[in-house]
């Protein structure tokens, strides 16, 4: 991804040129509320940067070469002669030699310590063959104990043509381990045949509201479950222990930090058919201890699962919304239908290859009314999970119901990935002040691999949303001609995303 980054760099090098006359011999931000009262020849940095193109996102001046660091905190920023005043003998000095660097990236849809666990388990990203698939699991088999679970995932069979895997593919070189490995976007999973009798899946299982056990034309499970299916088998996972919980935080952190990711809008381990309290579980026993003792990273946005709704209502009357520098109690977050890979994205109109499948409708209309309801009343911000164009309608109407009832304020209600939209329906975003949590992974994926499976109201969205901003563009830069667009569910190289914006753009 090289090319990206050049390109990136290159943009904002040329662009900054016209824009160092705008340097003054001193610019100081504005001081945090600590300092404000600390006059400049008081300071003495801790870490003067120079040398390099600087985007402050400051119009009065855009672009600096130079800026003071002390305890974690931008000071000044500005040309070298006066931002070097603040450099003492204790102060390092870095020459970016030329780097360009940008405000830290922030991520508004993750599943953190999902994400920390998967990196330690069997990696299926990015596999495009059957083989490998086979050859990644017998290699975790070989390494595993006999009798215990084999947990991994990511995989996407869009990658090696389309075919769903099945259990049959494993069971040969799975004859005495449970096998779980969960598709890229969590809505659907494979189990081999050792977890399915463990778990006693059989062609007489019936599917679960909200959910699908796929089966042959014969009847027979397939090894696939989908969305509230999966509640039949997470239950028989081991739990995994707080230690590997912690353990994941720090190695999904740093892989964040590697990425130029600094804040993330963490949505935990809440999936359908997974148990409402793991959020709460990984709240206390994870977050808090990473607080406390000084072990936090990044930043984070939590959000709980919508059914503890009152649960984060009495916490917040509590506590606040702050609880440290690092952890802040953002709202709560339901599910309204599946995924797209998955066919389980509720829509309109039928899938092409399912005749008679509309998709799924994970929560009855009339409970997540009530708890949208009940949340809006209690202060509460509200993200709810929407892909197809029938689902963002339903969750469209319902917020305008919540909002006749409880009143129009600044609620924020917000729509998570708003993939598919019917025509006209992007509109409706700005006129009821909806944000639309984009997840640009998905508009590169079908830009680039398949252009047919994209609404031309997805790419509209920038255009015709109104006043209310896509929460997925992070920093638009030169008015609107370059936006960061980067919401990926998994940290990864976000100049690809930045460059497939960009381009779609000009």
């Amino acid at each position: 991804m090289n090319i990206y980054v050049a390109i990136s760099a290159t943009i904002a090098l040329a662009l900054s040129i016209f824009s160092f006359p705008l340097l003054n011999n001193f610019y100081l931000l504005k001081l945090t509320p600590a300092t404000t009262t600390t006059t400049t020849t008081n300071l003495e940095a801790d870490l003067v940067v120079t040398n390099g193109v600087i985007f402050t996102g400051d119009d009065s001046l855009l672009f600096a070469d130079s800026m003071a660091i002390k305890n974690g905190r931008i000071v000044s920023v500005g040309n070298y002669s006066a931002v070097q005043q603040l450099a003492a003998d204790g102060t390092n000095v870095l020459n970016l030699q030329g780097k360009v660097v940008v405000p830290g990236f922030i991520d508004s849809h993750v599943h953190f310590i999902p994400g920390g666990l998967q990196m330690a388990r069997v990696k299926l990203r990015g596999v495009s063959h059957k083989d490998e698939f086979v050859r990644r699991v017998k290699e975790a088999v070989k390494n595993s104990k006999k009798g215990s679970w084999i947990l991994g995932g990511g995989w996407n069979n869009d990658l090696w043509g389309g075919d769903l895997p099945m259990a049959s593919w494993i069971d040969d070189i799975t004859p005495h381990n449970p096998v779980w490995l969960s598709r890229m976007d969590g809505h659907m999973g494979l189990a081999n045949s050792v977890a399915l009798q463990l778990v006693g899946i059989t062609n007489l299982s019936e599917d679960p509201n909200g959910g699908t056990i796929m089966k042959t034309s014969s009847g027979e499970p397939t090894g696939l479950l989908i969305d509230a299916a999966m509640k039949l088998i997470l239950p028989w996972i081991p739990e995994v222990s707080v230690d590997e919980r912690r353990e994941a935080l720090l190695r999904a952190s740093n892989l964040a930090l590697s990425r130029g990711v600094t804040t993330v809008v963490d949505f935990g381990r809440y999936y359908p058919g997974e148990s409402v309290q793991l959020s709460w579980e990984d709240f206390a026993d994870v977050y808090q201890w990473a607080s406390y003792s000084e072990k936090m990273k990044i930043r984070v946005c939590l959000f709980f699962p919508l059914e503890t709704w009152s649960s984060l209502a009495d916490l917040i009357n509590k506590t606040g919304h702050v609880l440290s520098d690092w952890v802040y109690l953002g709202g709560v977050k339901a599910f309204a239908d599946g995924s797209l890979g998955s066919n389980s994205a509720l829509f309109h109109e039928p899938y092409a290859d399912e005749p008679h499948n509309y998709g799924l409708q994970v929560m009855e209309l009339e409970s997540l009314l009530s708890m949208t309801m009940a949340s809006d009343k209690s202060g509460l911000q509200v993200a709810i999970h929407a892909i197809g164009d029938r689902a963002n309608d339903l969750v469209l109407d319902m917020y305008k119901s919540v909002v006749v009832t409880t009143g129009k304020r600044d609620q924020r209600f917000r729509i998570e990935h708003a993939q598919h939209l019917a025509s006209g329906t992007a509109a409706r975003f700005g006129d009821q002040g909806i944000v639309a949590s984009m997840q640009v992974w998905t508009t590169f994926w079908q830009s680039i691999v398949n252009p047919l499976l994209i609404s031309t109201d997805v790419w509209n969205f920038r255009y015709t949303i109104g006043p209310i901003h896509i929460i997925a563009v992070l920093v638009s830069i030169f008015d609107g001609l370059f936006c960061y667009m980067l919401v990926t569910c998994r940290p990864r190289n976000n100049f690809s995303y930045i460059f497939t914006i960009f381009m779609k753009r000009i």
